[in-house]
């Protein structure tokens, strides 16, 4: 796994983390975190693909 698309997975558990903790504590800033999570997840999916594809690629001379 690239390592970009790792810390991408990791900073998005730990949005949704917040999130969770932040409607628990009655507060509307958990959405904010959600988006947050959102757009982390959407970056490791790209970074996945991206690797796959540089792996599928054959190399010409």
């Amino acid at each position: 796994m690239p390592r970009l698309a790792l810390y991408a997975l990791v900073v998005c558990a730990l949005a949704v983390a917040a999130a969770v903790v932040s409607f628990v504590q009655g507060t509307w800033l958990g959405i904010i975190w959600i988006l947050l999570a959102g757009v982390t997840s959407n970056m490791a999916w790209y970074y996945l693909r991206r690797a796959k594809a540089g792996r599928e690629t054959p190399v010409t001379r």
